[in-house]
């Protein structure tokens, strides 16, 4: 299992949202109206017995918005800062909550049954094909954005370690590959479509051109090789010169007769050395010799490290100007893939299969990870960061149900009032 690590919020204060701030002063404001309304009904009652009815709605008013007052403020804190029996739920109860919302989170969100029937219904092949097909216009923010995302991901990590990991997955690649049937096979195709003859005319044409350029060589063995009456006669040179002319002429007729008896043994060796590529164990183990003394070779690992670097200077550049992306070669076939995406029903089910499978994995794998990030995190929060947040976050709708107990309690006076009149 995957450990996370626990960061803590800072503890610097959070002003609270201008909304919740503006339901505040206009519950408080009702409120203050609610106790003038009962002062000056109160004092005029007995001139204008009808005051009667406004003051049991103020008074009762009052006490209904003093009561919800109470209430909500119970919630975050102490009501005037008196420690009163259960007050200041939120404090109190923050470990408690925590692990509750994270039993919360396993039991109705990161069960994998319960991910893969909602992943069921949710196309992501499709929202991605309609996406790539005609990209969002305007300034283009969730493009830009999801950009440079992955261009600071790049930059972010460490260049030499996943460098070397590419490098180990390619090396890893290149070495489970069998490459001699693949060449064996490669090459009994280019003999039947006679795609081999340009190869063996460039082996004539290169054995030329290497006997042109030794000469000089070929005369100088020739006469060390010779006895000394040969020497003294010349016919050390004779013989030299016959042996290159016979070289050349042998070398000419190959190149200009396509029936020349040595092409036809050149095609039966290539022929038979498809063929061992394929079939013989041991030709298989010369040429995997050869390719791990090539992937070993360090010219090729300097060739590995740049090509990750291009590859990763090309997303940089891609990230970087996801627009210019679009507008190339590049953005043609992502469009394009987006278009085949929406009509493609197969591929479509086949992606879609593949990203359910994928979540459900991730939610089986790290959702113990998740649920406890979520508790520890939770815990290690001071009590007034979290207070304030959920206020913050839910204060606004609370402060309704101040004006509401306020108008409530109002209405509920009057009735009283009204029936205590009657009767």
């Amino acid at each position: 299992m995957r450990t996370f690590r626990l960061t803590r919020p800072p503890r610097s204060f959070e002003a609270p949202p201008a909304a919740l701030v503006r339901m505040r002063w206009i519950a408080g404001g009702l409120l203050v109206l609610m106790a003038a309304t009962f002062l000056v009904a109160r004092a005029f009652d007995h001139t204008y017995p009808a005051l009667g009815f406004v003051r049991a709605f103020a008074e009762a008013a009052m006490v209904g918005g003093l009561a919800d007052w109470f209430a909500v403020t119970a919630l975050f804190r102490h009501p005037l800062g008196l420690p009163i029996p259960h007050t200041a739920i939120i404090p109190r109860n923050k470990d408690r909550i925590g692990t509750t919302l994270a039993a919360f989170l396993r039991d109705n969100f990161l069960i994998p049954g319960v991910v893969a029937r909602r992943m069921r219904r949710v196309d992501m092949a499709g929202a991605a094909g309609r996406w790539l097909a005609n990209p969002p216009g305007g300034d283009g923010r969730l493009r830009k954005g999801a950009a440079g995302l992955a261009a600071h991901m790049l930059e972010a990590f460490d260049q030499q370690r996943l460098g070397g990991m590419v490098k180990a997955g390619i090396g890893q690649r290149l070495r489970a590959l069998d490459v001699s049937p693949l060449l064996g096979q490669a090459l009994t195709a280019a003999i039947a479509e006679d795609r081999h003859l340009p190869l063996l005319d460039g082996i004539v044409r290169w054995g030329a051109r290497l006997l042109a350029s030794n000469e000089d060589m070929i005369r100088a063995m020739v006469h060390e090789r010779s006895g000394a009456m040969m020497r003294w006669t010349g016919l050390d040179e004779t013989i030299a010169t016959k042996l290159i002319d016979g070289l050349n002429g042998l070398l000419t007729g190959i190149a200009e007769d396509p029936e020349h008896p040595l092409r036809a043994k050149a095609e039966e060796g290539l022929a038979g050395l498809a063929h061992d590529l394929v079939h013989d164990p041991r030709m298989r183990e010369r040429v995997a010799a050869v390719k791990a003394e090539i992937i070993d070779n360090p010219a090729m690992q300097r060739w590995l490290d740049g090509l990750w670097e291009q590859a990763r200077g090309g997303m940089l550049r891609i990230a970087r100007d996801p627009d210019a992306m679009l507008a190339g070669p590049v953005g043609d076939a992502l469009r394009q893939l987006g278009a085949t995406l929406q009509t493609d029903p197969k591929l479509r089910a086949t992606i879609n299969r593949f990203v359910r499978r994928a979540v459900v994995g991730m939610a089986a794998d790290y959702g113990d990870g998740i649920v406890r990030l979520v508790s520890e995190t939770i815990h290690g929060w001071d009590a007034n960061t979290i207070t304030r947040r959920l206020e913050n976050a839910v204060g606004r709708d609370l402060q309704y149900i101040r004006i509401n107990g306020t108008l409530v309690g109002g209405l509920v006076g009057l009735g009283l009032h009204t029936l205590d009149v009657a009767l």
